[in-house]
């Protein structure tokens, strides 16, 4: 967040910040002003917290100084930061079990954090909380290859899964494009997608066992390796959760077969609308891609630049289609492909000769992220999810919101399956930019609800969409969500504030008690 200025999540729970040289205390009871000079931390919390934590972790795993806790104070989101009252480095469950109970003892309230790559503020700290990362738990605890699982801890980075797997001829689907440093752990807390996601799911797809530590310091697993078993889905559950439910501490995901052949095929197309009716023109014909991406001109030309993926500069949008399979496969499914994409107006095409080409296409797709470095200082990346038939209109609409607030939008996301990524481009060191990207955003993500999508396709809501929950759900479905909550963990000590809005704020935001939790055009089907 700017200097100042609280994080969305502020008005809930817990958060304190500095403005025009006092201090104050968010809660939910309200705004306090404490004096400067006083010890927020220390009148809430005695020293006795930090007393406990050192008779249970080593010192290199306790950190309480300011600049040793500093690396922490955000995720991928970093227009918001939040030092926390202490962060804990745990390696054994024992240390982790310790923690926890005297998290509950001391009233203290928990983040648990993977890499720290997430994207909606999903691991911002608490002023007066402890931030517990899994980073040492980073082992791949087994692999079967003949029933076509591994084991592993949540601090495995994602790309290490399939690298391990590699030997064995098989590979771990879900693909974030953040894959060579997100962590297992939080891919399942966010339930994120990739790449691949339109052929061979989301995490919740993929992973077929969790165990989980609860805040009440009990262990539970759920799921298991049959396809199915009685009960609640208590596994779907956990997949996107936010870290709300229960401190995920190992995952057994499910192993596919590397496929003989895969090959990518792109195609430029003059108009962003003609690349949209495309995806849809791909589905209809009964082929489901193993990707298929959608990138602009703004984003094609800043990835070109970045990586030299061999991407056309002068196309106004441009689509990447990998399929898979065996080779006769490929080769009638790409003659099919290519006659679809001739059909819609595609002015050039380029199928990758090698495995060396195919992955260079994909690494322009992956790095579109970091290149638009090189169009602004700071970018906001946004998560909507919408119906594919609805691309071409809610293009069109984002591209007149970016003349509107004078802010480029580079357009990179998952076509196939609707996710969009709108990558706002800003400068935070220009006074009301963050602010006029935060209100870009928020309309994309309105007009995502309104043509009956939802806001979020994987990075999950954190601290940056619970305004727009508001918008999506009623206040009955909301209600049912904190019921939820509170079954799990009663003292509500685990990711407060993050995921679900309260009823209060939804009405302060205005959404619930101008619409009564209806959405707009009530006529049109919803996910």
């Amino acid at each position: 967040m700017t200097a100042g200025r609280p994080s969305p999540a502020a008005k809930q729970i817990g958060f304190s910040f500095m403005a025009d040289g006092e201090r104050f205390s968010v809660s939910a009871t309200g705004v306090v002003v404490v004096p400067s000079g006083d010890d927020l931390s220390g009148q809430e919390q005695p020293v006795n917290f930090e007393n406990a934590l050192t008779e249970v972790l080593p010192p290199e795993a306790l950190l309480t100084e300011i600049e040793d806790k500093r690396p922490y104070e955000c995720d991928g989101l970093s227009a918001y930061q939040q030092v926390p009252r202490v962060v804990v480095m745990p390696e054994t469950r024992k240390q982790v079990e310790d923690v926890v109970k005297i998290c509950a003892e001391y009233d203290v309230p928990i983040v648990a954090r993977g890499a720290g790559t997430g994207l909606s503020g999903g691991a911002l700290p608490l002023a007066d909380g402890c931030l517990m990362s899994l980073a040492k738990f980073n082992r791949i605890v087994e692999i079967d290859a003949e029933n076509l699982v591994a084991v592993v801890e949540p601090g495995v980075r994602n790309i290490a899964v399939s690298e391990a797997l590699a030997a064995h001829g098989l590979y771990y689907a879900p693909d974030p494009s953040s894959q060579i440093a997100c962590s297992i752990g939080g891919n399942v807390a966010e339930n994120s997608g990739g790449v691949h996601c339109l052929k061979y799911g989301l995490t919740v797809h993929n992973v077929l066992q969790v165990e989980i530590l609860t805040a009440d310091g009990e262990w539970l697993t759920l799921g298991g390796a049959a396809l199915d078993s009685p009960g609640y889905d208590l596994l779907a559950l956990l997949n996107g959760s936010e870290g709300m439910l229960g401190i995920i501490m190992q995952i057994t995901v499910k192993l596919l077969p590397l496929p003989p052949v895969a090959r990518v095929l792109l195609g430029a197309f003059d108009t962003v609308a003609a690349a949209a009716d495309t995806v849809a023109g791909v589905i209809a014909a009964g082929i489901i891609p193993a990707g298929l991406e959608m990138m602009d001109r703004l984003a094609t030309r800043a990835a070109e630049d970045y990586c030299q993926a061999g991407y056309p500069r002068d196309a106004t949008a441009i689509l990447l289609c990998e399929l898979d399979g065996t080779p006769d496969e490929v080769d009638t499914q790409l003659g099919t492909v290519r006659d679809i994409f001739e059909l819609h107006g595609c002015v050039e095409t380029r199928v990758s000769a090698t495995e060396e080409e195919r992955l260079r296409f994909w690494m322009g797709r992956k790095a579109a992220f970091p290149a638009m470095g090189r169009i602004a200082p700071d970018y906001y990346c946004m998560d909507g999810t919408i119906p594919r038939r609805n691309l071409g209109v809610v293009l069109q609409r984002i591209a007149e919101l970016s003349e509107q607030y004078g802010l480029p939008v580079a357009n990179v996301f998952h076509a196939g399956d609707g996710n969009l990524h709108p990558l706002i481009a800003y400068d935070a060191n220009d006074d009301g930019q963050l602010e006029a990207a935060e209100r870009l955003g928020g309309e994309i993500l309105e007009l995502c609800v309104e043509v009956g999508g939802t806001v979020t396709g994987e990075h999950g809501v954190g601290v940056e969409k619970l305004d727009q929950m508001c918008v999506q759900f009623s206040a009955s479905e909301l209600a049912m969500f904190h019921a939820i909550k509170d079954a799990f963990d009663p003292a509500g000590l685990l990711n407060p504030g993050k995921a679900i809005p309260t009823l209060h704020r939804c009405v302060e935001f205005g959404a619930m008690h101008v619409h009564g939790g209806k959405l707009p055009h009530p006529e049109l089907e919803r996910f």
